[in-house]
């Protein structure tokens, strides 16, 4: 479907990959994985044809239509909602209106008549009499009630508008689809839909994505962009990360004896050979991962951060006692009567349809704001670490460097200290002396992750902690907070961090809250959601 021949591509001199050879066939779904800066957005728009390479070639069957998820929310705000969505196809979209403008003549012509008549074969064979109906369907799947179908964009909130493009890439059967971060700002009705949607997709899907959990679930094979090269691995993405963390390991330890790496990896490959998943694409997967060799595991040079947390001291009995807590915003009531008991050993997964709602929560509970009633007490014996969706007052006006920024939160002040701390966090060299204002999002995160870690607070909460990262940091917090013995309340996009980490679940609704002891993936399944 795609082929990749002998391609590079080169940025001020630098090569920021070369000699890529790579197929892409119909009926698998490709995640491209790298760390931040390899270029995955960028190989996407080379397969695309937005941007040319410095040498090589990408052949695609003219025949085949590709769709890609567009950026620019921006891009359609003259157009409806529907007609957005068809443009997906837009050799449809284009027939459609030319026939209608045809019809509406009031001198129609005999050219006139036979023009229309071919518009219409054409119309039809491109499946235009079913094209609201289908686009009606996608759009319903994503979240986007019928009685938005036929509004403008322009007056369609943002997070409703990346639902639209998303609709707008899968519609209409294309033979290619590219998704860069087709996840971004999904609720999690609309990412099983998604999942669901790509499982059954029989054409060429090549997606990049730092949903774990997502890709786990959709893709057949792992793209990974990595020492300046383009590779390819069968399985999903659980298998490439630890297929890759045992060759590290097998590479560093050179005084095993061959056969022993061998046997170790052989087996590796059993066992995940030996998975089962829902995907229809399972059985051709394992079939494909008995057939690997050793050779075919990847080495990755990606730097992992270190994450961990401790409590300086050990809480008490009680912990957390909120009561009847209301909060109203702008005259809207985001929280109503909310009431929980946090015992130990609790680590809270909070989720909401209403963002605002479970953020005004965390900050409520953080002591930043004042509920309208109600009453949050802590145990006497804790002490709390919280960590806002939103950071920007620790950063956008400090002229701080890193060094003196964290010096701040630590109770030890030496700088080979910090210098060795920040270092686990993959800031070294002079980049400890960059100032904070100037951070990327994912290195301001990794930053206020290092002030939580420092805090030695016996409870944690998180709004939103993966937003930014790259899959390896998400990975580090992952385990980080799963290791962690004490009490978090926290909120994620990520399915996986969610599932692995949490016991309970309280989902905050314009009613109140439900509150289960359970894990994330049975309480979708209490639900109806999974």
């Amino acid at each position: 479907m795609i082929t990749v021949d002998n391609l590079s591509l080169q940025f001020g001199g630098q090569a920021l990959f070369s000699h890529v050879d790579l197929q892409f066939t119909a009926g698998n779904c490709y995640g491209i994985i790298g760390a931040n800066g390899a270029g995955k957005s960028t190989f996407l728009r080379i397969l695309s044809g937005e941007l040319e390479p410095s040498s090589g070639a990408v052949y695609i069957d003219k025949k085949r239509r590709m769709s890609v998820l567009k950026q620019d929310q921006f891009m359609y705000d003259a157009y409806s909602v529907m007609d957005t969505v068809i443009m997906g196809n837009l050799r449809l979209y284009e027939c459609g209106k030319e026939k209608d403008a045809i019809y509406e003549k009031e001198d129609f012509t005999d050219e006139d008549g036979l023009r229309a008549s071919e518009l219409e074969e054409e119309f039809a064979e491109l499946g235009g009499w079913e094209a609201e109906s289908d686009a009606s369907r996608i759009l319903q799947g994503l979240g986007i009630p019928t009685d938005l179908h036929y509004t403008l964009m322009a007056e369609m909130d943002p997070r409703q508008k990346v639902k639209v493009l998303l609709a707008q890439a899968l519609f209409g059967k294309p033979d290619i689809v590219l998704l860069d971060e087709p996840t971004n700002n999904l609720d999690l009705a609309s990412v099983v839909w998604l999942e669901d949607f790509l499982l059954d997709y029989e054409g060429t899907v090549l997606v990049v994505s730092h949903d774990r959990y997502f890709l786990n679930t959709v893709c057949t094979h792992i793209v990974d962009i990595d020492y300046g090269k383009i590779k390819m691995y069968v399985g999903n993405y659980d298998f490439w990360y630890d297929s890759s963390q045992l060759i590290q390991k097998l590479m560093k330890d050179q005084n095993k004896k061959a056969q022993q790496k061998i046997e170790e990896l052989q087996n590796f490959i059993a066992r995940f050979s030996a998975n089962k998943s829902k995907s229809r694409q399972a059985t051709s997967r394992r079939k494909l991962l008995e057939k690997i060799s050793i050779e075919e595991l990847p080495a990755s040079s990606r730097r992992y951060p270190w994450i961990g947390f401790r409590a300086e001291r050990e809480p008490g009995k009680d912990r957390l006692f909120v009561e009847n807590v209301s909060y109203t915003l702008d005259g809207v009531q985001l929280l109503k009567d909310v009431s929980f008991i946090m015992a130990k050993g609790d680590k809270i997964a909070l989720l909401g349809a209403n963002e605002l709602a479970v953020t005004a929560l965390f900050k409520i509970l953080a002591g930043e704001l004042e509920p309208d009633t109600g009453t949050v007490k802590w145990g006497v014996s804790t002490t709390q670490a919280y960590f806002p969706k939103d950071n920007s007052e620790f950063f956008d006006n400090c002229e701080l460097n890193i060094m003196d920024w964290i010096r701040q939160f630590s109770a030890d002040k030496r700088e080979s200290y910090l210098r060795t701390f920040l270092g686990r966090m993959l800031f070294s060299g002079d980049e400890v002396y960059k100032e904070v204002r100037v951070l990327s999002g994912g290195e301001r995160v990794r930053c206020m992750l290092s002030k939580l870690m420092l805090s030695g607070a016996s409870v944690l909460m998180l709004d939103q902690p993966t937003n930014h990262l790259d899959l390896e940091s998400i990975a580090a917090l992952n385990n980080g907070l799963s290791a962690f013995e004490h009490n978090i309340i926290f909120t994620s996009h990520d399915h996986q961090l969610t599932q692995t980490v949490a016991n309970r679940i309280i989902e905050v609704t314009p009613d109140g809250i439900i509150d289960r002891a359970v894990t994330y993936d049975e309480y979708m399944k209490l639900t109806g959601r999974e």
